[in-house]
């Protein structure tokens, strides 16, 4: 889905240059907000009450959980749609200071309201441990998104070129292809629903479905609709702060660049949209934990409803263990090839971004173990603690961004760095609830060590190769492309030959995937 992704906003930057992709960014962070609350708490409250319902053979409670989820989150949709809709310009010109997001923001909002409704579907699906639909949905709503997404925002370029509105408008069309990406994710999901209705509750209970009977009671509606805002609010609540601080971020950006480095709304828009670029690549690692942190809940959940605490404990770990795996070598391979990226991807772009990029490929690591942590948290029954945690994440994130960029020699890196110190607070924060809060201490030895060495050997034979290449070849922006993507393969060579000679991947964790076991026997994992 990610990979789909970079041809959506890649072109997208380039089609719109730095200025147009401000305005497109400044709509995403508003939408985001939205999507959020529509997709990170209510759905996870939704999983973890199917799961716990399915692992003691409720099969009518599940039904009627989904139907009533269902119900309430197409009213949450109907009222962001509306807010977005009716208000786009009070939204972009007071709140993110940027009034030319305005047509984007508009654009964005149907969006939102078929993506409350799709949420409720996945809810459901992943909470009877099932993510295939899941999986399917995404790629078709990216894929679709990307195509009608260029495709329009091309169109609108053209139609309104040499006119005041051309970027505007642009935006506006790369935006709405994420309305026709989510109204096709929303008619799979409704056909797979219809067509596996009966399969979707299986994994769990093997079958006692049929056992239950039609006596089983079921709650009244108006209790699951509290259990789900008492489940899912908190979770929201501490998610949504992320969103909230994105915007945050778009607004301190340009007014204190204007208002206190020098810089005129031109100046402000080119160096935040070139921020924006860096931070297309800087979310990559964490798309890869967002579905470890889906899976893990009802996982978690299931685990302590039935009384395994040991059980909770050691997913968790392996959880945290399989993040950094993951994620810390996708942070060192952005911050040492963070000049090659930018110049490639984006050729023509302000020249801060590389500098943007490095200090946000070393924050990407942080954010990852945050989502990983917070899932924990989440799926044992502490969802409150999450909340607290952004809170005091977000106070750091604001403090710092309001005084770095508004000075001139650090101007737009003041946002990036900004970003890793309030994740560094915010993964040791959450550390320290796992550890009060659960009944086992994650090893950080055993989670951090042997990823963070292996990243190091891999990060330096990246930079090294990467040199190496550009010294043999002739200059030129497909020279700097092959010399990157050969210093890629000899990274990612080096570091999963480390991950198997040190165990850092066992046995036990790829019986966890489909088809594992035989990749485990191919690669000869103990």
């Amino acid at each position: 889905m990610k990979i789909l992704g970079f041809f959506y906003k890649i072109p997208l930057g380039n089609i719109l240059g730095d200025e147009g992709y401000s305005m497109f960014l400044g709509a995403y962070n508003i939408y985001f907000i939205f999507f959020t609350l529509a997709t990170a708490g209510l759905p996870v409250a939704l999983s973890r009450m199917v799961a716990e319902a399915d692992a003691n053979g409720r099969v009518r409670q599940e039904q009627k959980v989904f139907r009533v989820a269902l119900a309430t989150f197409t009213v949450i949709g109907l009222l962001f749609f509306a807010l977005m809709f009716f208000f786009p310009h009070w939204l972009a010109a007071s709140y993110l200071e940027n009034p030319d997001a305005a047509p984007s923001v508009r654009a964005m909002a149907p969006a939102i309201l078929l993506v409350c409704i799709v949420s409720a579907y996945r809810g459901y699906c992943q909470g009877n441990g099932n993510m295939i639909p899941t999986t399917v949905d995404e790629v078709l709503e990216v894929l679709f998104k990307v195509i009608s997404g260029v495709v329009l925002a091309i169109w609108m370029i053209r139609l309104y070129r040499g006119t005041p509105m051309e970027l505007p408008m642009g935006s506006a069309g790369a935006v709405l292809g994420v309305s026709v990406g989510s109204a096709v994710s929303l008619a799979y999901m409704i056909v797979y629903k219809r067509r596996h209705y009966s399969e979707l509750a299986a994994p769990y209970t093997g079958g006692r479905h049929e056992a239950v009977g039609k006596e089983e009671e079921v709650d009244p509606a108006s209790k699951i609709i509290r259990d789900i805002l008492t489940i899912g609010i908190p979770i929201a609540a501490g998610s949504c702060i992320l969103a909230i601080l994105n915007s945050i971020d778009s607004k301190l950006c340009m007014n204190r660049l204007q208002s206190a480095a020098g810089f005129n709304y031109q100046q402000a828009k080119v160096l935040y949209g070139v921020y924006g670029k860096a931070q297309t690549l800087f979310n990559l690692p964490a798309a890869f934990i967002t579905p470890l942190t889906i899976a893990i809940v009802p996982a978690i959940s299931a685990a302590r409803a039935r009384g395994e605490l040991h059980t909770a404990g050691r997913i968790s770990e392996d959880s945290m263990r399989i993040a950094a795996v993951l994620c810390i070598p996708m942070g060192v391979g952005l911050a040492v090839l963070s000049a090659p990226i930018m110049q490639t991807l984006y050729a023509g772009s302000h020249r801060a971004g590389p500098g943007l990029l490095a200090i946000m490929g070393v924050a990407s690591f942080f954010v990852c173990m945050v989502l990983m942590e917070n899932a924990i948290l989440q799926a044992s029954g502490h969802e409150k603690l999450p909340m607290i945690t952004m809170i005091v994440g977000g106070v750091v994130k604001v403090v710092l961004n309001f005084f770095l960029v508004a000075d001139p020699r650090i101007n737009i890196y003041g946002a990036p760095t900004g970003t890793l110190m309030s994740y560094i607070v915010m993964s040791a924060v959450n550390y320290y609830f796992i550890c009060r809060s659960l009944d086992s201490r994650p090893n950080l030895r055993v989670i951090l060590l042997k990823p963070a060495i292996a990243s190091a050997v891999m990060g330096a034979c990246a930079w090294g190769v990467n040199g190496l290449v550009l010294r043999l070849l002739p200059g030129g922006r497909m020279a700097m492309l092959l010399a990157m993507a050969v210093a890629i393969l000899a990274a990612v060579a080096v570091y999963c030959v480390l991950v198997i000679l040190w165990r850092m991947v066992t046995n036990e964790d790829m019986a966890m995937i489909p088809h594992g076991e035989k990749i485990a026997e191919l690669l000869h994992m103990r």
